[in-house]
């Protein structure tokens, strides 16, 4: 790819989903990680040849980079992205396996230099500042499996029936992303999810925090000691006095607007197409998610900062 081309897709945000500014930064963060790891696979095997002989790459990391990023705002397929770029396919979906998973790794940045990476640094962070988190589960739709394979129904949603994966989000009152976690089989609902992830063990044994959820998490207040708040329960299921109703409902509206954020966030992330339907490998979704959260969230902060080009 020629200067001025790669010059013009930094330069456009639409087709990137980031700012020039925040492209540079990740150049100059993941460059040197990828290299390391280049240059180490390249010794790690017998040579006939000295390390660096031979062909030079025709895909410099930038295009790299550049190549994962389309592919994952707008779910471009790796034959256009192979013609665009002028390289063979096999050369995009190698780039794009190497450079995802060192997105992935990135985490969930909250301030310039200071990111989460994991739940239980979500939590410390959140008791530290005294905030407010919000939790949700959101789905990806994927492909479904072959016939015969074990397990096939465990990727069918409960609430959606269709083949999907789930992952856990987590926001703070503003709606900034703080984390997302590796997805799980759509099948496995959403409290069970929270649980796996160790969510109640670490609101037991860490800092007093206060998360808001919806009604899929009913029964987490109870086993962390009022610390997850999920909407009020319905004391009368039939001839609801009316002075109930107002108030029910009330409650629940209160409720309801202290969490939308959350669904703000899942919004802006679901803006990124290779997460309104995945048609490549189920296996690929953790890193997926994980990266393109990272990205948001590294762009949100830099819009908040004053950073934008």
């Amino acid at each position: 790819m020629g200067n001025r081309a790669r010059a013009a897709i930094i330069r456009s945000q639409r087709i990137t989903g980031l700012t020039p500014d925040v492209i540079a930064e990740l150049v100059a963060e993941i460059g040197p990680l990828w290299h390391e790891r280049h240059q180490t696979a390249l010794a790690a095997r017998s040579r006939r040849r000295a390390v660096g002989a031979g062909a030079r790459h025709k895909l410099v990391f930038v295009d790299r980079l550049l190549a994962t990023l389309v592919h994952l705002r707008h779910g471009a397929t790796h034959d256009v992205l192979a013609c665009w770029f002028g390289v063979d396919r096999s050369t995009i979906t190698r780039a794009i396996g190497e450079v995802r998973p060192l997105l992935a790794a990135r985490g969930c940045t909250i301030a310039p230099g200071h990111r989460l990476r994991t739940l239980a640094e979500v939590i410390d962070h959140l008791g530290t500042d005294g905030g407010t988190g919000i939790i949700d589960g959101t789905e990806v739709r994927v492909r479904r499996p072959p016939a015969g394979r074990k397990d096939r129904e465990k990727f069918i949603s409960g609430k959606n029936k269709q083949n999907a994966v789930k992952s856990m989000v987590v926001t703070d009152a503003e709606g900034r992303l703080l984390f997302c976690s590796p997805a799980e089989p759509a099948s496995c609902a959403d409290i069970t999810h929270a649980r796996k992830l160790g969510l109640v063990r670490l609101l037991t044994e860490g800092p007093a925090v206060e998360i808001l959820a919806d009604a899929g998490y009913q029964g987490l207040g109870a086993q962390t000691g009022g610390r997850v708040v999920t909407p009020p329960h319905r004391k009368f299921k039939k001839n609801a006095p009316d002075w109930y109703e107002e108030m029910h409902e009330r409650q629940r509206k209160a409720h309801s607007s202290r969490r939308i954020r959350v669904e703000h966030g899942i919004g802006h992330l679901k803006n990124w197409r290779s997460l309104a339907r995945h048609h490549g490998r189920r296996e690929h979704m953790s890193d997926i998610i994980q990266s393109v959260a990272g990205l948001l969230s590294h762009q949100q902060v830099a819009t908040a900062s004053g950073t934008r080009t």
